[in-house]
């Protein structure tokens, strides 16, 4: 499992800072003050659930056959890429229909916190 999630945790973690300095830079002049903001933010909440995606695969290390590990790290890919990947076209595009899939990455980031902390509960303080 660790093989499956540092991997694109470290990559997500890249591209975060890749596209937070892209907006900060390069979109500055191209998008409105509230897309630069959704576009923050998509790179903010990027950033913080690629350290969480790297933390779960490395936790991995040490419960390799641990199921809710496995839904936290699904959670915080699919959360990742619902959640940033619809912010990120939405201060490009102005879509305003795209703002529906955000709440469903949302969801995903939510829950893949939830399984961590069950993971804790039932798995570290036994």
């Amino acid at each position: 499992m660790t093989r499956l999630y540092l991997l694109p945790g470290a990559l997500c973690g890249f591209l975060s800072v890749a596209l937070g300095a892209f907006g900060a830079h390069a979109l500055k002049d191209q998008l409105s003050e509230r897309y630069i903001d959704v576009w923050a933010t998509a790179t903010d909440y990027q950033f913080y659930h690629s350290l969480a995606l790297v933390l779960v695969a490395v936790l991995a290390l040490h419960f390799k056959d641990s199921r809710k590990l496995r839904w936290s790290a699904r959670l915080f890919l699919a959360g990742i890429i619902l959640f940033s990947g619809s912010l990120y076209i939405l201060a490009i595009t102005g879509v305003g229909w795209l703002g529906a899939i955000t709440p469903l990455g949302g969801v995903s980031l939510m829950l893949g916190w939830l399984f961590l902390a069950i993971f804790a509960v039932t798995e570290l303080y036994d």
